[in-house]
């Protein structure tokens, strides 16, 4: 029986609604319950006993210019309502369904004195609502037939639903009002674009493009979605309070600016892998995508995450965006971290593997000291999980760089663009291996590709330019990192890639002062400084050039100096066997500089015609 106290609150059974606060109490405990759900019971509420219709739901919970997969989102709401009460679709205590028609609360009512004749509150309360429910039907008739235009009339956009193919996760809000708690927003947003990126039927653009529009200052979204090329903006914003986290998210059909669905999550932080995938299912569901049975299942059995791990993951991973060695040491602490708090936790497995690979990458480690705990690493994310597309695309850099296992690492690139399409750095990743083995058109159509879905990737030139390197292309190398260096002056990557450019050209004296940039905004890195020292020796300056040989030789005394590099420089003093003693080195040492530079580094052209260079080709057994 339901009692309605002065407040409003709602009393049936051991459970109390208070409509005004929004809250479902049992026995005096808040029951969780999102928005939706929420409503559908309110709705029922009002009309204990009497069939609620869908199409009643429909108008109260969605408005008209709001475009859902009604079906699906009801279907939802009553489920979720049903849980919180603990009542069941086949024994129902509280919700009765009516197949394709609606629901009833079902309700104990008192008994009632027996009268000789209708009241006039009988009839009230029976006459009135039979015929309004006669006016309902026929109306709802005349609805579904658009007899006359009419459903066209009332709802003119209802007929055709925008079709969104293209997706933008846009920074997510941080609600907590503590600037500290910026990672932490920021880190949910980044996995909710993980998520998305599954998805191979739709296109989601990068973390990398996405987070420039982060701000109060955000300009209107159908620029947005016209600078992103894209139909669909997810915005929202995420409220962490102790260890419970809530998500507020909404869909957008950009061109229009128009909304279509929105939603709240609420959850304990150790449930924040499963309410990714609530939010991922929904919006793939909304915009009326065909999930695969193995995405429906991957995204329904999300594991459960230590708070204190997960937090610390997502730590690591905002100084793992950073590259400096002391970054990704702090990086790496924290991934260590959140693997002592959880064990089972992959994605800590792979972001580790990641730090000891950029510290060998970057040469602050030697080579077997940075591989072995990064392929430990990787190969446990992917006995954790082994559907982890990161893992699979580090597990596919480690054999290409450390293993020179090129069958494997192709392999592994290949699958891991499979199970996340929409992740530009494995789509960046596969192109490099496809120039690596000399398929020019295939990785510039890769490249094309990466530029769709992150179209404003500050190092996308950058990574174009490594590209043309592998293919000996040093016209092109020019084109692309000139304004790259002009808008990243500072960036010594690309004044070193210039100076190649300019170098692979004949244009050695150009190629001088982009090394010397290079060695003066990266702190003595040794690339520049060995191809610096190449480049005086080209033209003359051996004394410059052993100088810095001298001082290259002097540095490995104390820190790790790739014998690779000390090769190339013997090179171009045409030194040819102590070039050989150095490539012999890095061989022995499995320098990821060999497979990485070996077959298309211009300094050590002179090497080719030798046999011992011959034989080294051979040993490790470069791809045909």
């Amino acid at each position: 029986m339901l009692e309605t106290d002065a407040k409003q609150v709602i009393r049936f059974a051991t459970f109390e609604v208070d409509p005004h606060a929004g809250e479902l109490r049992k026995d005096g405990s808040r029951v969780k319950l999102q928005e939706q759900p929420f409503q559908v019971l309110l709705a029922l509420l009002e009309r204990p006993g009497e069939v609620v219709t869908r199409e009643d739901l429909r108008a109260k919970l969605w408005p008209e210019d709001t475009f859902v997969d009604f079906d699906h989102g009801l279907n939802a709401a009553v489920k979720r309502l049903r849980d919180a009460l603990g009542d069941s679709a086949e024994n129902p205590r509280f919700i009765e369904t009516l197949p394709r028609h609606g629901y009833r609360f079902i309700v104990t009512t008192a008994p009632r004195a027996i009268q000789q004749g209708p009241s006039k509150s009988a009839l009230r309360r029976w006459v009135l609502p039979l015929a309004a429910a006669a006016l309902i039907l026929i109306v709802a008739t005349l609805f579904a037939l658009d007899a006359g235009g009419l459903r066209s009339k009332l709802f003119p956009h209802s007929a055709a639903p925008p079709q969104i193919r293209s997706l933008a996760v846009l920074p997510l809000l941080n609600l907590s009002g503590d600037p500290e708690q910026e990672y932490f927003a920021d880190g949910m947003t980044e996995e909710l674009i993980t998520e998305l990126s599954r998805l191979s039927s739709l296109k989601v653009i990068s973390r990398t493009s996405v987070m420039q529009y982060k701000g109060e200052k955000r300009k209107p979204l159908p620029q947005i979605a016209r600078e992103l090329d894209v139909d669909g903006v997810i915005e929202g914003s995420v409220l962490r309070s102790g260890n419970r986290v809530r998500i507020a998210a909404q869909l957008i059909y950009a061109p229009t600016d128009q909304h279509l669905w929105v939603e709240t999550y609420e959850r304990d932080l150790g449930d924040v892998l499963k309410l990714q995938g609530e939010v991922a299912e929904a919006i793939a569901q909304q915009i009326r995508l065909k999930l695969t049975p193995e995405q429906l299942v991957r995204l329904h059995q999300a594991r459960a995450v230590n708070p204190e791990a997960f937090e610390a993951y997502l730590i690591a991973n905002s100084f793992n965006q950073m590259i400096g060695p002391q970054e990704i040491k702090k990086a790496q602490s924290y991934f260590e971290k959140a693997i002592q708090k959880d064990p089972g936790f992959a994605p800590a497995y792979v972001g580790l593997a990641r730090c000891y690979f950029n510290l060998g990458q970057f040469r602050w480690l030697p080579p077997r000291d940075a591989y072995e705990p990064a392929k430990q690493a990787a190969r446990k994310a992917l006995e954790l999980d082994e559907k982890n597309c990161h893992a699979h695309s580090m597990l596919a850099y480690l054999s290409l760089r450390y293993d020179w296992d090129w069958q494997t690492a192709e392999r592994e690139l290949r699958y891991a663009v499979e199970l996340c399409p929409n992740d530009a750095r494995f789509r960046w990743e596969h192109a490099y291996y496809t120039a690596w083995t000399g398929r020019g058109v295939e990785a510039l159509a890769e490249m094309a590709r990466t530029h769709e879905i992150d179209p404003f990737w500050e190092m996308f030139s950058r990574y174009e330019a490594l590209i043309y390197y592998r293919l000996r292309n040093y016209k092109q190398m020019i084109e692309v990192s000139r304004p790259y260096v002009a808008s990243n002056p500072n960036s010594w990557i690309g004044h070193y890639l210039l100076g190649v450019g300019y170098e692979g050209s004949g244009q050695t004296l150009e190629a001088i002062p982009e090394y010397q940039k290079a060695i003066e905004s990266s702190g003595g890195d040794t690339d520049p400084t060995a191809a610096l020292a190449h480049a005086y020796a080209a033209t003359h300056r051996r004394a410059e050039a052993k100088k810095i040989l001298h001082e290259l030789q002097s540095r490995s005394e104390t820190t790790y100096v790739s014998p690779y590099m000390i090769a190339t420089v013997y090179a171009g003093l045409l030194d040819k066997d102590k070039a050989f003693e150095f490539l012999e080195k890095a061989y022995q040492e499995r320098s990821f500089d060999l497979p990485y530079f070996l077959e298309a580094d211009l300094r050590i052209d002179n090497l080719r015609s030798d046999s011992r260079f011959q034989d080294l080709l051979r040993r490790m057994n470069f791809p045909k």
